[in-house]
Order: C-alpha cells, then sequence, then structure tokens
C-alpha cells in the first residue's frame, strides 16, 4: 500500500433539509483509503453508508468537509474540473443502471462517448472489456436478454471504460443471488490483482467484507465506529456496532448465563487447519463443553474466538493450558456468575 491516500475524506458531514426537519446523514466523517486496496464501507440500512460512497465523487455535496483524491481537493473544483476528475472514478450500483435501449457494448461505450474518445477507439475498448468480464459473446445482447448476473458484468466493463484509478461498488451484489455474488466478487479481486484498481465496496453484508476486502470501516448513526483491517475487525471488534454486524446470528455471548471458570480461546490467523479442540481433548483426555464460538475463514486463516467451559480438576485445566500454549494459541481466563 503507498504512503499517500487516494481518497482522503476530512472532517466531512451532510446534511438534508434545514431546521428542525433537518436530518444528519454523516456526521464529522475522516477516512484514509490507500491505492491498491479493496476498502470496505459496512453498516445497517440507514447508518449514512451510501450518501458516503456518493460524497467519494460528489454525487452528493458535501455540507461540510473535504474530500481529496489523489491529492487534489475536488469539492473546490469548478463543474468542468470535476467532471475530468470523475473519469478516474468508476461505480457501479446494486440496480446495475444500464441503458435498457442500448445493446452491452454500446452500454459500455457510453461513458467513452462522454469522455470524448473516437467510436472506433471506444467499440475496441468496450469489447476489450466484455472479454475481461467474461461477455465478450454477449455484446449484441440488450440488458433484457441478460441475467442480473451478466447485467453487473456489463455495469463493470462499463465503469472500467475509462481506466479509472478507483471503484466504487454502492451494494453491489445486494440484488443478485449467492452463487452469482460470489462469481461478481472473484471478478472484482481479480480486476484489483490485475489491474491495481482500488475498489471500495459499500454493502451490509459482513460475509462480503470478509471475503475480498483488506480494510474496514464501520458506519453508524451517521458516524465512522471503527476502522480496521478486516482480520483484527473481527477478532477483536471494539464498539458495539461492530459487533452487532458481526454477530447477526444472535449469536454473541454478550448476555452469556453460564457459570464458573471459562477460557477464551483467540483464533488469530494462524490456526488454518488444524483441529485444535479435538487435538486438545485427546491429549488432555477430558471433554469440554463449547458455551460459544464464533469462527470465520477469512482468506484461508481462522479467525474469532471461543468460550470453552473449564472442567474443575485442576490437574486438567493445567494440561489444556499447556497444550494450548504449545500451539501458540491466545487464551484468558474468565468467571461468570449467573
Amino acid at each position: 500500500m503507498a504512503n499517500n491516500p487516494i481518497i482522503k475524506i476530512e472532517s466531512l458531514s451532510k446534511t438534508f433539509g434545514s431546521g428542525e426537519t433537518a436530518v444528519t446523514a454523516l456526521d464529522d466523517i475522516n477516512l484514509s483509503i490507500y491505492p491498491g486496496e479493496i476498502f470496505g464501507i459496512i453498516g445497517l440500512s440507514g447508518a449514512g453508508k451510501s450518501t458516503l460512497v456518493r460524497c467519494m465523487n460528489l454525487l452528493e455535496r458535501p455540507t461540510a468537509g473535504r474530500v481529496i483524491f489523489d491529492g487534489s481537493d475536488i469539492t473546490s473544483l469548478s463543474d468542468k474540473e470535476l467532471r475530468k476528475v470523475r473519469q478516474s472514478i468508476g461505480m457501479i450500483f446494486q440496480s446495475f443502471n444500464l441503458l435498457m435501449q442500448r445493446t452491452a457494448l454500446d452500454n459500455v461505450c457510453f461513458s467513452l462517448e462522454i469522455a470524448g474518445v473516437p467510436k472506433k477507439e471506444a467499440k475496441k475498448r468496450a469489447r476489450e472489456l466484455l472479454e475481461t468480464v467474461g461477455l465478450a459473446d454477449k455484446e449484441k445482447a440488450y440488458p433484457s436478454q441478460l441475467s442480473g448476473g451478466q447485467k453487473q458484468r456489463v455495469a463493470i466493463a462499463r465503469a472500467l471504460a475509462t481506466n479509472p484509478k478507483v471503484l466504487l461498488c454502492d451494494e453491489a451484489t445486494s440484488a443478485l443471488d449467492p452463487t452469482t455474488t460470489q462469481s461478481i466478487l472473484e471478478l472484482i479481486k481479480e480486476l484489483n490483482q490485475k489491474t491495481g484498481v482500488t475498489v471500495i465496496i459499500i454493502t451490509h453484508e459482513m460475509k462480503v467484507i470478509e471475503q475480498i476486502c483488506h480494510r474496514v470501516a464501520i458506519i453508524d448513526k451517521s458516524r465512522i465506529e471503527e476502522v480496521g483491517m478486516v482480520q483484527d475487525v473481527f477478532r477483536q471488534p471494539k464498539t458495539q456496532a461492530t459487533k452487532k454486524l458481526i454477530f447477526t446470528n444472535g449469536d454473541s455471548n454478550e448476555e452469556f448465563a453460564g457459570k464458573g471458570r471459562y477460557l477464551r480461546l483467540v483464533f488469530d490467523g494462524s490456526q488454518t487447519d488444524r483441529p485444535v479442540i479435538a487435538n486438545m481433548v485427546l491429549k488432555c483426555g477430558e471433554p469440554v463443553s463449547i458455551a460459544f464460538a464464533k469462527t470465520k475463514m477469512i482468506s484461508g486463516k481462522m479467525y474469532g474466538h471461543m468460550l470453552l467451559e473449564l472442567p474443575e480438576n485442576p490437574e486438567i485445566v493445567k494440561k489444556i493450558k499447556a497444550y494450548l500454549d504449545s500451539e501458540d494459541i491466545t487464551y484468558e481466563e474468565e468467571r461468570y456468575d449467573a
């Protein structure tokens, strides 16, 4: 990652309306996103994430604050200058936003036409991009003849037509089924790796963040609550807003009602395919009860934590701790009184 951010947001706020009816969508947002990373912004509905991404290319004008793109304060640019900068910021949407009366090829050509690229050159570039996204055989198809995943691939090709430095994805997979979502995420990741384009993903789904993002920002009630590497945020969520997003199935142990001594195991990514608990039981000769567990495989590595009820026998407890030490697994003892 380069030292200088490709996008830097400083003290940004956005208010809709005025007086008593005013609604604050964003409140004092500060954020740095670096070239080449896949950066996720996640929040529940109404948190302000879509407004934030639209402020990045000034589709929404901030009420206060600055947006620095590639070293330039774009909030101070003229409309003509801003149109030029937007050629370096591609955007894809949940609803695809394709022109229904145009073929796939012509949809990709559209942004090139706006940029003033000659027609022959635009078609050549559009065909290259349709091949890149796996739709070389669909150039003459109209959106009504395409599946949801194919429409999104056309939208991605269109967004990449002007060789943008940044690709903004606003809930780009929310309207797709799980299998198609997976293929689109793999395509975005591949494009990031091959072209170096910076990708910013807006989503309400933690599984999207887990699969392809390097870093993530948690937005809640118009404010950024937490920013960090995906594995760190998942392993040790610092705020209630983050915990709400991670523990989507009500599997947090915030209201754990057990009683006695427990060990909290923290998996930090160094454990991959090892059956840690099974081996521990075999080695120590005593079964243990798992009171709570939340682990995920992120980029092929295990992250999360687990709460184990300790047996009463102090010798067995000593063996368990010795085994965990030998496996370099972080743990801490906790006591609960129901």
